[in-house]
């Protein structure tokens, strides 16, 4: 399943600024996008991606983390 959505840039702010201080706080960091909601746990690998074709260029923040059984996520 692949979702985006495109933000302003003030909620883009926002959003970079709560994760920074989750990630800071090494805490779990909850989003809705595309009113799907995420939570990513603390410990996830974060990686910035830069990548350039013909007179465009592009970074990405990519943060990746497995997912929880289901009967263990449920238990906390």
């Amino acid at each position: 399943m692949d979702v985006e959505k495109a933000y302003a840039t003030k909620d883009v702010v926002a959003k970079l600024r709560r994760l920074a201080d989750a990630l800071e706080a090494g805490k779990p960091f909850a989003i809705q996008i595309a009113g799907k909601r995420i939570t990513m746990p603390p410990d996830a690998a974060v990686e910035f991606e830069y990548a350039r074709s013909g007179d465009e260029e592009e970074i990405e923040i990519e943060l990746t983390w497995k997912r929880k059984p289901k009967a263990a996520a449920e238990e906390e």
